[in-house]
């Protein structure tokens, strides 16, 4: 009896839970250029649930597997493939389709992951804490002691702002909704917690003295990025990667007359395309080394096998979670 494997698919867009169901496939056989991944782990993002909706940018030929983020091991290499070894440690790239249970993938597009770093840390290094590490690296050249201001502080990406900019020295002011989470965002590094509200630019000046703050991470838009841009000093840049609120950025002309404010975004999936293999490395080892030394995890609220993929979409498609929903593989 031939080897089979279960893969996610979904034939149309619409509601996650309704259009996904899970279809039994022969198991890969790869390319000469390709190697063969057993899965291990693949988180649900928000920019999965989009693209299956059909509210992303990139949009698959369908029927298709979601899953843009996913680590597992090497268990089959093809004829030509050099550098690689089976039973390494590997992390995906993001146009595979990572929600099945083995994927032949072009091995140059793998990155091997050292040894030390947990299979599940991997498979959620390429997207949230490869996003802040460009953010606090691409816009504005920071150094030690400068601050930054991020709302959405309590997100997975913003978790990882807050834990690189500690460790590259930087101060971070991290705005939240809900004041339950100062004490624990502060326990993770954060240097100031603040709930947001309409008095933000005034509560950030006292709790920093003041201090020029020239760079704003925004994940929400609407109000709560405005009020964020209020907080910038002249000249001072803002950077969008998520809009949580689906509110779009209101600027008023002033912040552009006034103080010349700089208003820019990130998809790091663009970055990651356009990058040579030395570029991504450059930015996965240090994450690499912060992941051995137990920083960078991912609070995670739950696992499912993937056989429980309507039941894993419904859950990470609620907004109020204490962590991640991933899919743990056998």
């Amino acid at each position: 009896m031939n080897k089979t494997i279960s893969a996610a698919v979904y034939e149309k867009h619409g509601n996650p839970a309704d259009v996904l169901r899970v279809e039994t496939r022969p198991w890969p056989v790869p390319a000469a250029d390709e190697a063969v991944v057993k899965m291990l782990a693949a988180p649900i993002n928000p920019a999965d649930l989009n693209q299956i909706e059909g509210k992303y940018p990139v949009r698959p030929e369908l029927p298709a597997t979601p899953g843009f983020e996913g680590a597992g091991t090497i268990v089959e290499l093809g004829a030509n493939v050099n550098g690689l070894t089976n039973d390494t440690l590997v992390i995906l790239p993001h146009n595979v389709g990572t929600w099945r249970d083995a994927l032949a993938v072009k091995a140059n597009d793998l990155v091997a992951v050292p040894e030390g770093v947990e299979p599940i840390e991997a498979a959620m290094l390429k997207i949230n804490p490869l996003t802040a590490w460009r953010l606090l690296h691409d816009y504005v050249e920071l150094q030690k002691g400068d601050w930054l201001i991020q709302n959405a502080a309590n997100s997975a990406a913003g978790r990882d702002v807050i834990q690189i900019a500690h460790e590259l020295g930087y101060k971070t002011v991290n705005i939240v909704r809900r004041a339950e989470l100062i004490d624990e965002l502060r326990a993770e590094g954060g240097d100031i917690v603040l709930v947001d509200g309409d008095n933000l630019r005034d509560e950030v000046k006292s709790a920093t003295g003041g201090a020029s703050i020239r760079l704003g991470l925004n994940s929400v838009g609407g109000d709560s990025a405005l009020r964020l841009a209020n907080c910038l000093a002249p000249g001072g840049t803002l950077v969008s990667f998520g809009a949580m609120s689906l509110q779009p950025l209101k600027i008023p002309t002033g912040l552009l007359i006034f103080k010349d404010l700089r208003f820019r975004g990130i998809w790091i999936n663009k970055w990651y395309d356009n990058a040579t293999p030395s570029e991504r490395m450059a930015t996965f080892q240090p994450l690499f080394e912060m992941a051995r030394r137990g920083l960078l995890k991912t609070k995670i609220e739950k696992a499912y096998p993937l056989s429980d993929v309507k039941a894993a979409v419904e859950n990470a498609a609620q907004g109020k979670r204490g962590g991640k929903i991933i899919f743990e593989f056998k």
